[in-house]
């Protein structure tokens, strides 16, 4: 047989990353991220229905963030050893009940039970996400695995609040939560069809929380993660009431589909440079967000500038998630999935503190107070993750994917 008529070698085909199943995983963060900020957007309405008053209202998203903070480590101990599909499918479900009590209900008490309910379902389905991602993911694309799946946070924010404000501002607030109900049914069928089944974690692999918080670097993350996501909820739970104070009322729709388009460019901004530029992504975040919050507070009663401001917030804030999960995962390496429990507690406890908080100022010192706080907040944020530079954000950071998962993967939920 001559050369030319061997065959000739196989090529190496690249791995590609399993998309329909990854956008599966985001659509389900999509849900758990409109139903938490909701509320933010139809806050007037809700609050004119049920007969309270702001503050009150205001804490449909803080008792959501409570039922996921004080749940998600118990259900996933108790769920550690369930095969991972049916938890995620079981968490969808709880999703379909507590929005159609939501849209039904004409008692405040039972209005938040159902956000309660919610939020643990969010609790249980977002400490499967990240490590879903990672097994899911080929070798060393792990980093753009996550960076789909949490572009469902962005997406939300950028179409599913906005238009959920429209739908409740044009047929009602109830139909909003009505719609959610029907989207987390079709992510349930979508689950089942293109997301694969992993097995549960055998007894004895998960490491105890002390034990991973005191990972070095681990403990910094969480600072960052606690103080951000105070301040961003002391002004985003309720920026509708912050534009209604400043003659703004009739455009929150439109304020929040700047934001979430802003968000979803960070968010495209960080899947492409996470792998190299993790600490100046941080870093970039926290001062854009402070600098939108500053320019928000002295600029109220410009509307052009609101929006510019606005579009500044979105564009620091998209990739946050991202990025401190990531980083989180990065610093937690072997307790990953121990970590990721701790991070998701910690982020819906920092949520309901931001939201309890901002009720209190709003009431006591006026909306300019939720602006300010945010740039107050801001500076801790800013020094910590400067400060941080060996472990939690390290100055030369490989691939966030790479070491640190592929060393984690055995173990992660």
């Amino acid at each position: 047989m001559s050369a030319s008529t061997l065959p000739a070698p196989p090529e190496t085909r690249r791995e590609r990353l399993p998309l329909s199943g990854l956008l599966a995983l985001s659509t389900a963060v999509f849900i758990t991220v409109i139903t938490e900020s909701l509320p933010a957007g139809l806050l007037p309405g809700m609050r004119a229905s049920l007969g309270v008053g702001e503050a009150a209202m205001g804490q449909a998203v803080t008792v959501y963030a409570v039922g996921t903070a004080l749940t998600v480590i118990p259900l996933s101990s108790l769920t550690a050893g369930w095969r991972r599909r049916p938890v995620l499918l079981l968490a969808m479900a709880g999703f379909v009940a507590a929005n159609t009590v939501t849209a039904l209900s004409a008692d405040y008490l039972l209005t938040m039970g159902a956000r309660f309910v919610a939020g643990t379902a969010a609790g249980l389905s977002w400490a499967l996400m990240v490590g879903y991602a990672r097994r899911l993911a080929p070798k060393g694309m792990e980093g753009r695995a996550i960076a789909i799946v949490m572009a469902g946070i962005p997406l939300a924010l950028a179409l599913g609040v906005p238009a959920g404000t429209f739908i409740g501002g044009f047929l009602g607030w109830r139909e909003s939560f009505g719609v959610m109900s029907a989207l987390a049914v079709l992510s349930i069928v979508w689950i089942t069809l293109a997301v694969p089944d992993f097995p549960g974690r055998r007894p004895g692999q998960r490491t105890p929380v002390a034990r991973a918080v005191a990972i070095p670097g681990v403990a910094a993350v969480l600072a960052v993660i606690a103080a951000y996501v105070v301040a961003f909820n002391v002004l985003y739970t309720y920026i509708a009431a912050f534009l209604e104070r400043f003659g703004m009322g009739g455009a929150v729709d439109r304020v929040l589909l700047v934001f979430g388009v802003a968000a979803i460019a960070s968010i495209w901004i960080t899947g492409a440079q996470i792998d190299r530029r993790l600490r100046r992504l941080t870093i970039g975040a926290a001062i854009l967000t402070a600098g939108a919050a500053a320019l928000l507070a002295v600029a109220a009663d410009s509307p052009a500038l609101v929006y510019v401001a606005v579009a500044l917030w979105g564009l620091g804030h998209g990739g946050v998630p991202t990025l401190l999960q990531t980083a989180a995962g990065q610093a937690g390496a072997k307790a990953a999935d121990t970590v990721q429990a701790v991070v998701v507690t910690l982020w819906n406890a920092a949520t309901a503190a931001g939201g309890a908080l901002g009720g209190l100022l709003l009431v006591q010192f006026g909306p300019l107070s939720l602006a300010w706080t945010v740039v107050i907040l801001g500076v801790p944020v800013l020094l910590v993750a400067l400060g941080a530079r060996r472990h939690a954000f390290p100055s030369a950071s490989g691939s966030p994917s790479g070491s640190a998962s592929s060393s984690a993967s055995s173990a992660l939920p």
